[in-house]
């Protein structure tokens, strides 16, 4: 998701996001733990985009 996404998202919007990609790196963090996923940097990728949108969320 891009930042000029993340912009035009409303704030109730963005806070969903959050959640849900909070319960998205934490089932990655599960998997990774288990087993080693493919692609281990989707875990450092998805915290980066929640950082983003509590970033835009606090902007608004």
């Amino acid at each position: 998701m891009k930042n000029t996404e993340i912009q035009s998202l409303s704030a109730s919007e963005i806070a969903e996001r959050i959640v849900a990609e909070k319960g998205n790196l934490t089932k990655l963090k599960f998997a990774h733990t288990i087993s080693p996923i493919e692609n281990p940097n989707r875990i450092r990728e998805t915290k980066r985009l929640i950082a983003r949108l509590k970033t835009a969320l606090a902007a608004k």
